[in-house]
């Protein structure tokens, strides 16, 4: 019997996990140039927005900031609130400027593999225009899968943050914040496994999002009757990516976490509003630093995992191969 058509970086055949997890790789070592481009652009977009916003909120509020950072006597809440409220929404600006750049990676991994899956050649402008394209339906799908995890964790956090209260405070009515940690705790386990299960159940939403052409919900719909029948399978090969990721990813950050341990030493006393505001920049900035070069390394390498298992499904369930294999035959322009 033949080997399958492997026009691409995998064979158009039903994949193993060698398959997927090579493809995978063999997709960032033809495509980089255009791969770290997106990425590049995308995190250095989102600085941008992030650094003007931020810059916007010391300039408005430099006055008050002197008077906090230099008076001898306590704040006054007239100056203290609209800091708090100002740099509240900055933060949630940079969440959400955070959120939309991951999706654009989300949905530029699918846009890639669309040709290299197929052999064909591609650039950095086409696959920015199909992501563009598709960036808001991702989001979509990014939020509310992020929605369903978002449960366990408050749990766990409240459950945290009550102990920590408790442990500072050492309260007389520690029995009844034991009870909220027990709470917490228990309800993080109760809804913790069904956020996985939900996680794996959604995971290829923004594969059919960009594949597919799908909005939020039918790109979730879509993924779930994919994934049905094979979910142990795409939990595994998803959190063997995710682990590859995250260890490669951390051993990037060390260096930037070390040098956000060193920025407060450098500032002395802090004896100055300059001073203060420059140490509280550069402990703020270096970490998102860390964060986002971290994630323009490695967040590509899971998403085109599971975009792979996405073609591997519907190769395996849809008998997607000879679609493929006829799109591979055609010219790029025409498929």
């Amino acid at each position: 019997m033949p080997p399958p058509p492997k026009p691409g970086v995998v064979p158009l055949a039903p994949l193993r996990l060698g398959d997927v997890l090579g493809g995978a790789l063999a997709v960032i070592g033809r495509h980089w140039k255009q791969l770290a481009g997106i990425v590049l652009t995308t995190y250095g977009l989102a600085l941008a927005v992030i650094g003007a916003a931020v810059g916007i909120a010391f300039a408005v509020h430099s006055d008050r900031l002197d008077r906090v950072f230099d008076s001898d006597s306590a704040p006054r809440v007239d100056d203290a609130l609209p800091l708090v409220l100002t740099f509240g929404a900055v933060y949630l600006l940079m969440f959400f400027v955070i959120l939309v750049a991951n999706a654009m990676i989300s949905a530029s991994c699918p846009a890639v593999l669309q040709d290299a899956v197929l052999g064909h050649p591609t650039t950095f402008r086409r696959i920015w225009r199909r992501a563009l394209r598709r960036v808001w339906s991702v989001l979509g799908t990014v939020v509310l899968t992020a929605l369903i995890a978002m449960v366990p964790v408050l749990l766990i956090g409240a459950a945290v943050g009550t102990l920590f209260i408790t442990l500072i405070t050492m309260s007389s009515n520690a029995g009844e914040f034991g009870w909220l940690v027990l709470g917490g705790l228990l309800g993080a386990l109760a809804t913790g496994p069904l956020a996985i299960w939900l996680w794996v159940k959604f995971a290829f939403a923004p594969a059919a999002a960009v594949f597919e052409g799908q909005g939020p919900i039918a790109a979730l719909s879509r993924s779930a009757r994919l994934v049905r029948g094979d979910w142990w399978r795409v939990f595994g090969i998803a959190l063997l990516a995710y682990a590859m990721a995250a260890a490669a990813g951390y051993v990037i950050q060390l260096p930037f976490l070390f040098l956000s341990l060193l920025a407060p030493a450098f500032g002395g006393d802090a004896a100055t509003s300059g001073v203060a505001l420059a140490v509280v920049i550069v402990s703020a900035v270096i970490p998102l630093l860390a964060m986002l070069t971290g994630q323009a390394l490695t967040a590509v390498f899971p998403q085109l995992v599971v975009s792979l298992l996405y073609v591997d499904q519907r190769i395996r369930k849809e008998n997607l191969a000879p679609a493929l294999a006829h799109a591979a035959s055609a010219p790029p322009a025409a498929v």
